[in-house]
């Protein structure tokens, strides 16, 4: 069975104040609307962590290709595109 923790944020008028509009309008609550942006924000977070992971585990492995390489290359292609 799934355990719920309560949590406490402080948020301004406005915020609020939005935050039940769009309560109102999706007849939803705000605890259930809070609860759904701090896990989509968790999520995309934790995800964007672990892509930063990945890019270094790949430059410890040696597996990228530098600025100027890059350059190279697509110059090389444009000039190759231009001589067709």
């Amino acid at each position: 069975m799934s355990k719920n923790h309560v949590i406490t944020a402080r948020i301004d008028d406005a915020l609020l104040t939005d935050l039940d509009r769009l309560a109102a309008e999706q007849d939803r609550s705000r605890s259930w609307l809070v609860a759904a942006a701090v896990e989509r924000y968790v999520r995309e977070e934790i995800a964007f962590i672990d892509f930063l992971d990945e890019g270094e585990e790949a430059i410890e492995r040696g597996d990228f290709v530098t600025h100027e390489a890059l350059v190279a290359e697509i110059q090389a292609m444009k000039a190759q595109k231009a001589a067709a």
